[in-house]
């Protein structure tokens, strides 16, 4: 009996134990041991986000994520080194030594990349070595530009490590990247995803440009040509809807692959239309013609005695390239005379000219959604040379863009216009989150802006300074300039030249604006001989290209500010 009473007590302690361990657990420990629990089945995982695409303005692809793989190995656990090294360096072209050197050379960390985002090519050729000791493959996202140096400044680049390093890439970049963050997702023992529904994968919006692939490629080619033949340091090209300032090309030289940058010498990274600055020349006559015109202070028939392309200002003299006589003001502008011009400054005065300098965009950025825009740097003229001077164009400094967007305010009727690269944004469904809706605003009276268009008209055609800008079949208004280049080493003016043309066409009823640039060219200096032709090449090619009619010579005065959603109609 005292053996049942004592194995009853045991059992009944045990009980006792059992339950009051389970109470402390359940009461006690319950928020400590979930945890734990909850830790070894859920794991939080960093969701893996795709850069968005970049579209050109009919939705071809000018910028993609691919998935690739990427080679690496773990220092003193590769079987043969050397081997290994000798397979990679004949896949890729890396130096032999370079790699062994990673792979067996003193210190350093133990996980070390061999070749990183590898080609299709690499990466077949190297299967092999997926058997090897040491040795892997891991996915990355790499950056694909089907384009090739198209519109590579604008577009920008990624580094080794995607992060955006230029244009719409590094502008756009928490857009193009703004999905990811973190999941919670259960796994089993073996780590496998349970939960139901768990993207592990994200893409970033989409942005759809303005830029025509069509029209970019068309005046890539003939930026091509043109710096092939006059062995020009560098060069510029900007198409621009005037109406809306909606860039349709944008392109400079030299150029480089955004596929690779890293074999690019960095002066071609630049996109030298929006942040090179430079002495124009002639075509900044538009700000003394406009402000001269609304203030009544000319006519397109007022006479101006040239004195022989002669004329001394302050103790410096300045001089025509011809020896002007008698001109009217619209003669000044048709053969580009400086002497003209600055009498014309010395009848507005400074006060006027510096306002309009302003008002037509000068010495401010343009507001383009391009990373590192140059303001530009115009300052008011206090002496007589610097009002000479900076009615001619020197002693200022603009960018090509600035250049564009002041003679798009003829082109459209008198109103500036914010230049832009992006069309609209778009979620990776398609969905549209958000579209450009900036308004112009009204800087000129329509009846300057359109005595001045037909003044600029009279540049094109025989006995102005750029008949070789015509276009034919439709009539073209616009301005050269042909400026010395300063050299900041020595403080003084080079032996080179900046040559310009900017205009727009057809000049009744504008469907493009175009400012061309060359610098440094060889065998010729002139904006109307070394520029002008590129403009009427790309011209030519790009209303064949958009199906453009040769001019009417009805037209209207209602000015369309807009194309498509953007359309708003003005009637001065």
């Amino acid at each position: 009996m005292n053996r049942g009473l004592l194995l009853g007590t045991v059992i009944a302690f045990g009980f006792f134990v059992v339950l009051a361990r389970l109470a402390g657990l359940m009461l006690l420990d319950h928020a400590e041991l979930s945890a734990k629990a909850s830790s070894q089945y859920r794991r939080e995982s960093r969701i893996e986000v795709k850069r968005g695409q970049i579209y050109d303005r009919h939705g071809r692809e000018l910028a993609v994520s691919l998935d690739v793989n990427s080679l690496y190995c773990y220092r003193g656990e590769v079987a043969s080194p050397r081997t290994v090294a000798l397979e990679v360096s004949e896949a890729t072209g890396m130096k032999y030594a370079d790699l062994i050197g990673k792979m067996t050379g003193p210190g350093g960390r133990r996980f070390i990349w061999l070749r990183r985002k590898l080609t299709d090519g690499e990466s077949k050729t190297l299967g092999n070595l997926r058997s090897q000791k040491g040795v892997g493959f891991t996915d990355e996202v790499k950056r694909y530009y089907p384009g090739g140096t198209l519109a590579s400044q604008v577009l920008g680049y990624l580094n080794l490590d995607n992060r955006a390093m230029a244009g719409l890439e590094r502008q756009y970049n928490g857009t193009l990247m703004n999905k990811g963050g973190k999941v919670v997702v259960e796994r089993d023992a073996t780590g496998k995803v349970l939960s139901e529904g768990v993207q592990m994968d994200s893409r970033g919006d989409n942005i759809v440009l303005t830029i025509d692939e069509g029209l970019q490629y068309i005046a890539e080619t003939a930026l091509d040509e043109a710096m092939e033949k006059w062995k020009a340091e560098s060069a510029s090209v900007i198409m621009m809807d005037p109406y809306t300032g909606a860039i349709l090309a944008m392109s400079n030289r030299p150029t480089f692959n955004p596929n690779d940058p890293g074999v690019s010498d960095p002066g071609a990274l630049r996109d030298r239309a929006i942040m090179d600055l430079y002495e124009p020349g002639s075509v900044f006559k538009i700000i003394i013609s406009t402000a001269a015109l609304e203030a009544g202070a000319v006519t397109p028939q007022s006479v101006f005695n040239c004195h022989g392309g002669v004329m001394t200002v302050g103790g410096r003299t300045f001089h025509d390239v011809e020896k002007n006589g008698v001109l009217t003001f619209a003669q000044i502008i048709q053969k580009s005379s400086n002497v003209g011009a600055i009498q014309v400054a010395m009848r507005i005065g400074p006060d006027k000219f510096y306002q309009y300098v302003r008002r037509l965009g000068f010495g401010q950025k343009t507001g383009i959604d391009l990373p590192w825009e140059s303001a530009g740097d115009v300052k008011y003229p206090r002496t007589d040379v610097s009002l000479a001077s900076n009615a001619i164009g020197y002693g200022v400094s603009v960018t090509p863009l600035q250049l564009l967007r002041a003679y798009s305010a003829i082109a459209n009727g008198g109103y500036l216009v914010a230049p832009h690269v992006v069309s609209r944004i778009t979620a990776p469904e398609g969905r549209v989150i958000s579209r450009f809706r900036e308004q112009p605003r009204r800087v000129l009276a329509p009846g300057t802006a359109a005595v001045f268009k037909s003044i600029l008209s009279l540049v094109t055609e025989e006995g102005g300074t750029a008949a070789q800008a015509a276009v034919a079949g439709n009539e073209v208004s616009g301005k050269t300039g042909t400026a010395r280049l300063f050299d900041p080493r020595t403080g003084r003016y080079s032996d080179k030249y900046a040559s310009t043309f900017v205009g727009f066409v057809p000049a009744n009823d504008p469907k493009i604006a175009m400012v061309v640039v060359f610098k440094g060219s060889k065998g010729a200096i002139y904006g109307g001989t070394v520029a002008g032709p590129v403009f009427s090449e790309i011209a030519e090619k790009a209303f064949a290209y958009l199906n453009v009619p040769r001019d009417d010579a009805a037209g209207n005065n209602t000015v369309y500010l807009g194309r498509g959603e953007h359309e708003v109609v003005y009637t001065p």
